[in-house]
């Protein structure tokens, strides 16, 4: 045995224990066949060129930009073991299923082609004939020339007539085509990283009548869907360093945001002392679904590092943090205040008028409160055509899409972990 293999294989071990270790941290457990399959692929032939040491860490690897635009990635070693894991529970394994991946890094699909075993089968697809050329050499260096590889459009149907137990996406989604929907089998599972309100989750879904409706969801970060399904995001600058991100086909309703972080910040605080394990993700949805039912318009911040240590904006995450503009005063969930190992949920708010200013961020904090009070309940997300009538809608808040209504709602009991 070389000195490389060895030390891959020493690496793959490690990186293998440390997912199985921040599972646990996150109160999930790493399936035994996904933590089999992560232990024998080697993610290094997935990542020609790169350093052996960087090819196991737990991060994403870009493989390919468009000027400063990432647009292909080898996704990271903790998401895609979530989402295997998100598939595997909803499906109750996925030995002899039968798979397509929407975006084609290689890795994933290698992976699983290990988890469905001889009696099933994977088709991957991407738009980009660079990257399915790049997934072919790879899968063959790897020993999984029997992935097939497809150069098209995932918006549209794959195959005529062929249908999959599971289509697992890896690439970020604005809204689910009808061909999603259309190429499942009966008991077939949807796993896809889907944009709403701004903010990405991998949600599993599975049928529900003429929809889908969601069993389980992570919070998730990932390069945009490409050809005819993406949707492009707006930014806003507020200062610099500090952005707000638009969805949904929103226009700001505050004609002039120049200054506003100059303004003096006001704060609140919700009062509640919560556990590490909280999962703040689901509070971030929640934010976003009851400042809309408001009639608030909710936006996301995001910020710079050099905005954040030099005390512009104090977010809970840099990367999106839910945010409410109303009559020239933004609000945002601040960083939490924490003592000893619990924590508490704040938020800041800038504005014109100081008196406005505190009363945006005491109602943020309302809504924290009221979402701790209900027993920090997860989204369910259900996923219906986009003709669908306003009166069989379920309860919730409704989000419209190009193919599709969502509806957003909440519920504590029937979570899977």
């Amino acid at each position: 045995m070389s000195v490389r293999t060895m030390n891959s294989e020493s690496l793959r071990q490690a990186m293998v224990d440390q997912l199985a270790a921040d599972h646990a941290d996150k109160g999930l457990m790493l399936r035994p066949e996904v933590e089999a399959a992560m232990r024998t692929v080697p993610r290094e032939l997935f990542t020609p060129g790169l350093p052996l040491e960087e090819a196991y860490e737990n991060r994403a690897v870009i493989t390919k930009r468009r000027g400063e635009e990432n647009i292909s990635s080898v996704s990271a070693p903790f998401l895609i073991a979530e989402m295997l894991g998100q598939a595997a529970d909803a499906l109750g394994g996925l030995k002899g299923r039968h798979v397509l991946e929407v975006g084609s890094g290689g890795y994933n699909a290698s992976l699983l082609r290990e988890l469905v075993g001889a009696a099933g089968s994977v088709t991957t697809i991407d738009i980009d004939p660079d990257v399915t050329d790049r997934a072919v050499e790879c899968l063959k260096a790897a020993g999984y020339d029997d992935v097939r590889v497809v150069c098209a459009d995932a918006e549209h149907p794959v195959e005529a007539g062929r249908r999959y137990d599971l289509i697992i996406v890896t690439a970020g989604a604005w809204d689910i085509p009808p061909a999603w929907r259309e190429q499942l089998t009966d008991i077939g599972v949807l796993v896809v990283p889907l944009r709403t309100f701004g903010m990405t989750r991998s949600w599993a879904l599975r049928r529900a009548g003429g929809g889908l409706v969601s069993v389980s969801d992570r919070q998730c970060g990932f390069v945009p869907v490409q050809g005819d399904g993406a949707y492009d995001v707006q930014y806003v600058d507020v200062a610099d360093g500090v952005h707000l991100r638009l969805d949904e086909g929103q226009r700001l309703d505050s004609p002039g945001l120049d200054g506003l972080l100059e303004t003096p910040r006001q704060e609140a605080w919700a009062g509640v002392s919560l556990p590490p394990p909280t999962v703040l993700a689901d509070l971030d949805m929640c934010l976003a679904t009851r400042i809309t039912d408001a009639g608030q318009q909710f936006v996301v911040l995001t910020a710079q590092d050099a905005a954040i240590s030099s005390g512009v904006v104090a977010p809970s995450w840099r990367f999106g943090t839910p945010a409410v503009l109303h009559e020239g005063t933004l609000a945002y969930r601040s960083e939490l205040r924490w003592t000893g190992d619990a924590f508490d949920l704040g938020a800041y708010a800038h504005g014109p008028a100081t008196s406005a200013a505190a009363e945006a961020a005491q109602r943020m904090v309302e809504h924290m409160r009221a979402w701790v009070n209900a027993g920090c309940p997860a989204p369910v997300l259900h996923v219906l055509p986009a003709q669908t009538p306003d009166g069989d809608l379920p309860a919730g808040t409704a989000v419209d899409k190009r193919h599709s209504r969502l509806v957003l709602a909440f519920t504590t009991e029937g979570r899977e972990s």
